[in-house]
């Protein structure tokens, strides 16, 4: 099944249930685990266990019907944590002024991997960062994986 046709099936649930999908992962050959990362649309609280059980029980049921998946395979919805993934251009604008990686599939000034700032995104779905003072911008579709670095100012933002 194509992450296309899952993130089909998977999307709709996880929005009608007021959360947004952060990331939708298959991995594992031989029992393979969908891992379904979600978050709090406004971003007004963190997720809880009680949010990732109601949507783990709607996303089973909708898998069920649909079978999208060969073989047996392990259903894990979590938070995104805060060291969290950026897989939207909306992330890197929520998450400005943060430390994050950003790694690239072609490179970008004669680099695939970055450590810097984020400036957010644009318009035209362009990553701004500041890497040693320079600022490399980078276009979202090249970006193969991006988080959040752990910081001291990042796990200010979630105790506040």
């Amino acid at each position: 099944m194509s992450k296309k046709t899952l993130e089909q099936l998977i999307e709709p649930v996880v929005d009608s249930l007021g959360y947004e999908t952060v990331r939708i992962l298959l991995s594992g050959n031989v029992r393979q685990t969908l891992q379904v990362m979600i978050d709090v649309k406004d971003g007004s609280r963190d997720i809880t266990v009680d949010d990732c059980a109601k949507v783990s029980r709607a996303l089973s049921k909708v898998l069920d019907e649909d079978d999208p998946l060969e073989g047996q395979y392990s259903l894990e919805v979590s938070s995104p944590g805060i060291d969290r993934p950026l897989t939207k251009p909306a992330h890197f604008n929520c998450f400005k002024n943060y430390e994050a990686r950003i790694e690239t599939q072609e490179a970008v000034d004669s680099r695939k991997r970055f450590k810097g700032i984020l400036l957010g995104a644009d318009a035209k779905n362009n990553v701004h960062i500041n890497m040693d003072d320079k600022e490399y911008i980078i276009a979202f579709k090249n970006i193969s994986k991006a988080k959040l670095v752990l910081t001291d100012e990042l796990l200010e933002k979630y105790e506040a």
